[in-house]
């Protein structure tokens, strides 16, 4: 791959429906350290928990030989998901267990002018932090819904206003990427 290559991956958060993903655009050389920050930002995560890559190659996050994990800061995409179809696992928050499947879906030359890494597109908000995993985010969603649900008012306050799980800002996503 050609100095300056950029891939394409898909990023969909598993055990949701509907699906909520985040189609990016990163550099090829990105090491994995850096994916995580691009995934967080992309997905609306604030980065508090632990987290791992699962690849061909083994288990990347930070080093941790206890749980198996080399360091994330050696490894780049390009070499654990250089080509269209591949596919990588991340898991974010071993508490709410948050797998999301990531894809290589091409392999592009980087645009001049272009800022890299960068969300083409996406559907929907990622669920808020710390809400138990696929199952809670599914009772969170039952109870926002219904004013009238037991739990409606608590979970409003605790999200601090309402919360739209249709919503996805792109622009404010490659802003907070470009920021970052």
């Amino acid at each position: 791959m050609p100095s300056g290559a950029v891939l394409q991956i898909k990023v969909t958060l598993a055990d949701i429906r509907p699906p909520i993903w985040r189609r990016l655009q990163v550099p090829a050389d990105i090491t994995l350290d850096r994916l995580h920050r691009v995934i967080q930002t992309a997905m609306s995560w604030e980065g508090n928990h632990l987290h791992v890559f699962e690849t061909p190659m083994g288990a990347f996050g930070r080093p941790d030989t206890e749980l198996g994990h080399r360091d994330e800061r050696e490894v780049s995409l390009r070499s654990v998901a250089p080509a269209v179809g591949d596919r990588i696992g991340y898991t974010y928050d071993f508490g709410d267990n948050w797998l999301h499947h990531i894809q290589t879906e091409k392999a592009l030359n980087g645009v001049p002018g272009t800022a890299y890494p960068r969300c083409v597109t996406g559907r929907r908000a990622c669920p808020p932090e710390d809400c138990g995993g696929p199952w809670g985010y599914g009772e969170l969603l039952v109870a926002v819904a219904d004013p009238e649900h037991e739990e409606h008012r608590l979970i409003t306050e605790w999200l601090d206003g309402p919360f739209d799980p249709e919503y996805l800002d792109v622009d404010r996503a490659n802003k907070l990427l470009t920021d970052g």
